[in-house]
């Protein structure tokens, strides 16, 4: 194979050349949506496994599931960026690549299954780098830790031990900001700040939704435009852990109740499922499974729920959208019903919500950002106010209609 010539310019564009050419051990990048940090990632690691023989790459996220269209996408699109596709073999079941000339290879894990990530043998070279795609969904250090030990050992000549943390900086409480954002000078650290300003690939469309949130919601704007920190004050729920529990024995104890919620969205938002238990007597209620994602159809949102296997159950949808639920009805979603709703129902909802202790399963990565900045709304002189920000708020909005018949009294229409 010809040596190639990468051009930092036309390929990644500005911002990163700092970020290309560390060798260090952390080489951590907060950033806006839009910054180009997944992309140029994503490059690097293409062109690097083919510049360095001996290198093997894991791909990390905290949940496997997640990793298809987000991490292994962007490695597709970064293979044929560089029009090396011919190079690369690629498999959907399990994910992996494969570099065809040496067998070098990029695995993809969850921190779901921890087994798999620690037992990895690599046939050619060394496992010596790592990158953690929103690296904010890993809330516990100690998580991380497990990760970093993983690249250990021995490395070829010429390789260097390196792992990549890519992530939207929504909470300042975030350990990674102390660890990495804070902490005194060290050559093996790397820590950055990207956003949308230097992707010179945005056009005039992109760039006026940037200029929209800035004028209409500036506190997202912090965080999802400047890629800052968010800074989070006056939480509304503060009564929630992160637990890993086992799903089918909750769902067998005495007093257990299933809960589903959905909230829709298509363009901006995200249409987002809720699916949760409720143990009234005890006060707790677990969430063991999401839906998230933007651009859903109502016939997309039927297949995804039926995938899921929950197109039996109740499911308790915004009233706002009654043709979506009536075509969602006809696709097959036979139990869905509206949402009373009705007056203070949004402050209504979250005091009951307030009263119970709420266990959240880890792979609910969605449910765990929005619970975890889900705030009260200030005026323009600060003073909080007696409604939620409206941000972060799907999955919130989505549980509020799941256990609406606990708080209020459970009916059941189709009017």
């Amino acid at each position: 194979m010809k040596k190639m010539k990468i051009s930092l310019k036309k390929v990644v564009g500005k911002g990163y050349n700092r970020f290309w050419h560390f060798k260090g051990r952390y080489r951590v990048c907060k950033g806006s949506r839009a910054s180009k940090k997944s992309k140029t990632t994503a490059l690097w690691y293409i062109t690097n496994m083919m510049k360095y023989p001996g290198a093997n790459t894991l791909v990390v996220r905290k949940t496997y599931r997640t990793l298809h269209d987000s991490c292994f996408t962007e490695l597709k699109w970064a293979i044929n960026r560089l029009g090396v596709s011919n190079h690369w073999e690629i498999k959907e079941s399990p994910l992996e690549m494969t570099y065809k000339p040496t067998g070098q290879k990029i695995y993809f894990r969850g921190l779901d299954d921890p087994l798999k990530v620690t037992s990895i043998t690599v046939d050619v070279g060394s496992l010596c780098w790592m990158w953690i795609e929103e690296a904010y969904e890993i809330m516990n250090e100690d998580d991380f830790n497990i990760l970093d030990e993983s690249i250990r050992g021995q490395v070829d000549d010429g390789l260097f031990k390196q792992i990549t943390l890519t992530f939207n900086p929504w909470n300042e409480h975030h350990w990674m900001k102390k660890r990495f954002f804070d902490a005194p000078y060290d050559p093996d650290i790397l820590a950055m700040t990207t956003n949308y300003m230097i992707n010179e690939f945005l056009d005039a469309a992109d760039r006026k939704v940037f200029e929209t949130m800035k004028e209409q919601n500036p506190r997202r704007y912090r965080v999802a435009g400047l890629g800052d920190w968010g800074i989070v004050d006056g939480l509304i729920f503060e009564n929630w852990i992160e637990k890993e529990f086992d799903i089918d024995a909750i769902r067998q104890m005495k007093n257990i109740k299933s809960a589903f919620g959905l909230d829709f969205g298509y363009t901006n938002d995200p249409s987002a499922l809720w699916c949760g238990f409720i143990d009234p007597s005890n006060k707790i209620i677990y969430v063991f499974d999401e839906m998230y994602e933007k651009g859903m159809s109502n016939e997309r949102i039927h297949t995804k729920v039926t995938k899921m296997g929950y197109a039996k159950e109740q499911i308790t949808a915004d009233s706002a959208e009654p043709k979506s639920i009536d075509r969602l009805r006809e696709l097959g979603l036979s139990h869905i019903r509206k949402a009373r709703k009705g007056k203070d129902s949004i402050n209504s909802g979250i005091d009951f919500i307030q009263d119970f202790k709420i266990i959240i399963h880890p792979r609910c990565v969605n449910f765990l950002t929005e619970i975890s900045n889900y705030t009260w709304d200030v005026d323009k002189f600060g003073k909080k106010l007696n409604k939620p920000i409206d941000d972060f708020n799907h999955l919130m909005d989505a549980m509020r209609y799941a256990l609406e018949g606990f708080s209020l009294g459970n009916t059941f229409s189709f009017d």
